[in-house]
This record gives structure tokens, sequence and C-alpha cells, in this order.
């Protein structure tokens, strides 16, 4: 009788910690689970990690932090079948390098947590060494499909609900919250950010019986996937005396949407996870429909709101016509678990090639390079003490004199 499949899944920072964990507790039974936290810089508090954890379905015997020294000798005593690599994009390069280089390798999948529309090329490339790329909505698949074949790409694609929005997560009647979803970068300007304190405040003040809450991904101090440079509680600090009934909360999301009446965001995939629920939400439209906004997803769905809108509570409900397109497709579409156990069968037949990696300019050098700019005090191997050595003063001389050259190349045409 054969083993079962086992596979262990890498993450560090929130964001990644939360997908990696639902998408563990949502496999099938005969699966064995395991989660390595790995203690990168940006990797996540105990509170963070607490947070991200909760619904997953994941023991906590199936949870464990480990250095990035040791991750080699780990992997290699589990004897993984896949390992799923959930990082951000330096970081999930240095990890799936290092997966790939283990004996046997493992199948290596990867994939993003949330909403991943626009498809970028720089996602696919920092996963090229993946043998799947999972995605979470029909049209993720064929965008993301599109762009491999447009950049001569190589890679497999698996659709996977999201997990943390699954439609059987419904909250009961009688919320009446409102729950601002805060992002990191999005948007990114301090004046953007302001704008949007202004308009909690006012949201608050317009119905003092009820209460704003502005949902952050951390505390003071804690890390994200993105580093966040104002932050809402430190901007409405700034705007003076705040209603009694805007409060600030780091709770999980389930948790802080089940007492809510609706959900505003500018992009966050929390307003996936407020439509499984069946929570109305306004996606506001102040800043536009722009990709670097995470909100071209959004077209179609009925949605975007104004910050009158917001004040006034009129939240909305998505089109019917837009929501099988966009995560709430029929599950039985699912793909990615049957794709998953083909490869491991290959493997255990020894029959999947590994996938080559970018191959760039400055060969292994350039590739510990990166890894300790990816790392940074995290990365202890001696060459990568050598090499940063090296490298760090020859960029301080260098950058200043090819700094025009990279100016002439970028600079547009016509």
């Amino acid at each position: 009788m054969s083993r079962p499949h086992r596979i262990v899944a890498l993450a560090d920072t929130d964001s990644y910690v939360k997908w990696a964990a639902a998408l563990l507790g949502s496999m099938p039974e005969s699966w064995d689970v395991e989660l390595l936290i790995v203690e990168t810089p940006l990797a996540v508090s105990a509170a963070q990690q607490e947070a991200a954890l909760a619904g997953s379905g994941l023991r906590a015997e199936d949870v464990r932090r480990v250095e990035y020294g040791d991750l080699t000798q780990v992997l290699s005593a589990r004897d993984a079948d896949a390992v799923l690599v959930a990082a951000r994009g330096p970081v999930v390069r240095v990890l799936i390098s290092l997966v790939a280089e283990l004996d046997p390798r493992p199948v290596i999948v990867s994939g993003l947590p949330g909403i991943s529309i626009p498809a970028t090329t720089a996602a696919m490339v920092h996963r090229m060494q993946s043998d799947m790329f999972v995605l979470h909505s029909t049209r993720e698949v064929r965008e993301f499909a599109r762009l491999a074949q447009r950049r001569g790409l190589t890679q497999r694609f698996g659709l996977a609900s999201l997990p943390f929005a699954s439609p059987t997560a419904v909250r009961g009647d009688g919320g009446s919250d409102l729950v601002f979803a805060s992002q990191s970068i999005v948007p990114r300007g301090r004046v953007d950010r302001v704008r949007v304190a202004r308009l909690l405040i006012a949201a608050a003040r317009a119905h003092p019986e009820r209460r704003v809450i502005v949902k952050e991904r951390a505390a003071a101090g804690e890390h994200q996937t993105h580093a966040q440079k104002y932050s809402y509680p430190d901007l409405l600090r700034g705007l003076g005396p705040l209603p009694a009934n805007l409060v600030v909360s780091t709770e999980p999301m389930g948790r802080v949407l089940a007492s809510a009446e609706g959900l505003v965001t500018v992009s966050s995939t929390a307003a996936i996870e407020a439509v499984a629920r069946g929570i109305p939400v306004i996606a506001l439209d102040t800043f536009g429909v722009d990709d670097a906004l995470i909100n071209p997803v959004f077209v179609g769905s009925g949605l975007f709101g104004s910050e009158e809108s917001v004040v006034r509570r009129q939240f909305r409900f998505p089109d019917q016509g837009w929501l099988a397109d966009n995560y709430f497709h029929d599950p039985t579409v699912d793909d990615w678990v049957e794709r998953l156990d083909g490869l491991v069968g290959r493997r255990r037949r020894g029959a999947l090639p590994p996938k080559a990696g970018r191959r760039r300019r400055g060969g292994r050098v350039r590739d510990v390079w990166e890894r300790k700019l990816a790392l940074g005090h995290k990365d202890r191997t001696p060459a990568g003490y050598a090499v940063f050595a090296i490298v760090a003063p020859m960029r301080v001389v260098l950058r200043p004199l090819l700094r025009p050259y990279y100016r002439r190349k970028l600079r547009p045409s016509g």
C-alpha cells in the first residue's frame, strides 16, 4: 500500500500565510499537510500568525516556524511529494530555487494570495521553476494563459476556489458595522490616503450609532507583505479628535465581517470574502480604475461607488453575470488538486523533469546577491556575506554612472 500524498507549504508574510493555510486546509483528507513559516525579515508576528490561521482548518501541530538556513535539512527529512511556495516575488524565487535543488525533487507549486488581475509577467517570471501556478478564477486562468503565450513562458495553471471565500461562510443577519479593508500600497500616496482617512471620519460622523471599523492587517511594529508607509491609524491620529464610533481592528477578517453591514475597499480581496458571506460591498472609485490600483477586476461587477455612497452606506451586491467568471465559478471545475495528483504520480515514477529558472547575467554570484537582498540578515550563509561585501560597495560607485544609461533605455519611444 502506497503512503499518503504529502504536501508542505513555505510561507512568510501575513497574506501568504493566510493563503497557504487556507489552501492546505481545503485539501482532501487523504493528503498529509504541513505549513512551515520561514523566518524572513517580513515574517508574521505571533499575533499575525494566529489571525492568518483562524478558520483555516489547520491544526496547531501542522504549523511550525523554521530558519532559512535549516530549510534544506527540514524539507529533506519531510520527503514531501509537493511543496507549495507561498511568498512575494523576490523571496519566492529564492525559496523555489532551494526546493528545486532537493533530491529527490518534489513537485513545486506556487501562486498568488487573492485578486491577481491584472496578470503580470513578473508574477510568472518569479515562479518559472514551479510545476504549477494556482489561480482562483476562470478569468485569472484565461488571462495568465494568454500572457504566458504572448511572452513565450511555459507554465501549468491550476484552478482553486479562493479558499477563504467559501460561499458556505455565511454570517447571520443584523450586522451594522461599516468595515474598511485597508491595503498597504493602494492607494500609495499620502495625499490619497489622507483623503480616505477623512472619508472614514465623515462616514462615522454621519451615523454615530453605528461603527466604522478600519481593518488593519498589522499592528504598529508588525510587518506586512508590502511595506506600508502611511498607516491609517497614524493618519487618523493626525486629523484631530476622532468620533468614538471609529475604531481600528487587527482581528481576523472573518471575525470582523461577522458584524458587518457592508465592506468598503479600493481593491482588497476582502471584497470577495464579503461577497461570499452575502455582505454588500463598495469598491471605492475615487481614484479611478487602473492596474496600479488592482481594481480593473471590478469592472462590470456593479460594486464601484463614490465617497458619497460610502457616507450614506449605499452598499452594493455584485452583478450575477460577473460572479461566475470572477471567483464564484462552480467548484466542480476546480482542477488544481487533480493536476497535483497527476504531477505527484509522474514524480513517483521518475517522469517529472525539472523546470529551468530564469537565466540572467551574473550566474551564481547574482543568485547569491539576490538571495541576500531578499532575506537580509536572515541569510547567514558565508557566500551571502562574501558577495554582499564585494557587490554592495560596487553598486554604490556604479549606480550614478549607470543611471543615464538606464534612463535612455527606459525612455518611451514615439
